[in-house]
C-alpha cells in the first residue's frame, strides 16, 4: 500500500503540493489527473524522495526514504534515465544485481513483451526515445515492486508497447499490487483505474472512484474539463 498524508512542497513562493493526502490500496490502480502546472511531478516526486516535503508517505508501511520502501517502489519516470554506456541487457543485469533478482526468465520475458529483446546489445545513447521509454519499464518492473508510481508512461511509446503496458497494468493489479499513474491524458488511462484524483494548483480539486463513476450522469472527463477549464 501507499499512503501519502498531508504533503506539502514549496519552491519559494510558489506551493505545488498544498497538503495532499491519498492511498493507494493493494490491488488498486489509482491515477492522477491534472494539467500541466498542477503538481503532479512534484507529488511523484516526493513519493519516489527524490524531493524534500513536509508531511508523511509510506510505502508498504515503511517511511518512503528508508531503504525498506525503497525495495518494494517500483518508478518510471516521465523522461527515462539511462546510462549512455550499458547496454539493454546490461541496464536489467544491473538492476538484477542490485536488487538480488534470481529470475532471469523475467527479464527477457520483459524485453520480449516490449519488443526490445532483438535490441539487447545495443547502447542505452542509441535507443529512440520510445525504446528508452520502455527499456525504463522493463527496469522498474523487474524486481517485482509492490507499489508503481508511473509518470506519463505512455508518452513516446508505439502502439504495441501500449497495448502491452495496459495489459500489464491489468496483470500487476491482480498480482496485489499499488498502482499510480500520473498522466495529463484521460484517454490514455480508459478503463484502467479504480480511483481518480483530479488535481488543480497543487491540491485535489476532486476524487472519484470507479463504482461513484458508474452511478454519476457525468463523465470522469467531463467531470476533469469542467473543473480544469472553468473560470479562475
Amino acid at each position: 500500500m501507499l499512503e501519502v498524508n498531508e504533503v506539502c512542497k514549496s519552491y519559494g513562493k510558489l506551493v505545488a503540493n498544498d497538503h495532499v493526502s491519498l492511498k493507494v490500496h493493494s490491488g488498486e490502480i489509482a491515477i492522477l489527473l491534472g494539467p500541466n502546472g498542477a503538481g503532479k511531478s512534484t507529488l511523484i516526486k516526493c513519493i519516489t524522495g527524490l524531493l524534500r516535503f513536509s508531511g508523511s508517505i509510506t510505502i508498504a508501511g515503511f517511511p518512503n526514504k528508508s531503504l525498506d520502501a525503497k525495495r518494494r517502489l517500483g518508478y518510471v519516470p516521465e523522461t527515462p534515465a539511462l546510462y549512455d554506456l550499458l547496454t539493454v541487457s546490461e541496464h536489467l543485469e544491473f538492476i538484477q544485481r542490485a536488487y538480488r533478482v534470481r529470475e532471469e526468465d523475467y527479464a527477457r520475458e520483459l524485453l520480449e513483451r516490449f519488443e526490445l529483446w532483438d535490441k539487447r546489445e545495443k547502447l542505452g545513447k542509441g535507443l529512440s526515445k520510445g525504446m528508452q521509454q520502455k527499456l525504463s519499464i522493463c527496469c522498474a518492473l523487474l524486481p517485482r515492486p509492490q507499489v508503481i508510481v508511473f509518470d506519463e508512461p505512455m508518452v513516446g511509446l508505439d502502439p504495441h508497447a501500449i497495448k502491452q503496458l495496459k495489459t500489464l497494468f491489468g496483470e500487476l493489479k491482480d498480482q496485489g499490487c499499488s498502482l499510480l499513474i500520473s498522466t495529463h491524458m484521460i484517454d490514455s488511462v480508459e478503463n484502467n483505474w479504480d480511483v481518480a484524483h483530479i488535481m488543480v494548483e497543487g491540491r485535489f480539486a476532486a476524487t472519484r472512484t470507479r463504482l461513484e463513476e458508474m452511478a454519476q450522469e457525468k463523465s470522469l472527463e467531463e467531470l476533469y474539463f469542467s473543473i480544469t477549464e472553468a473560470p479562475s
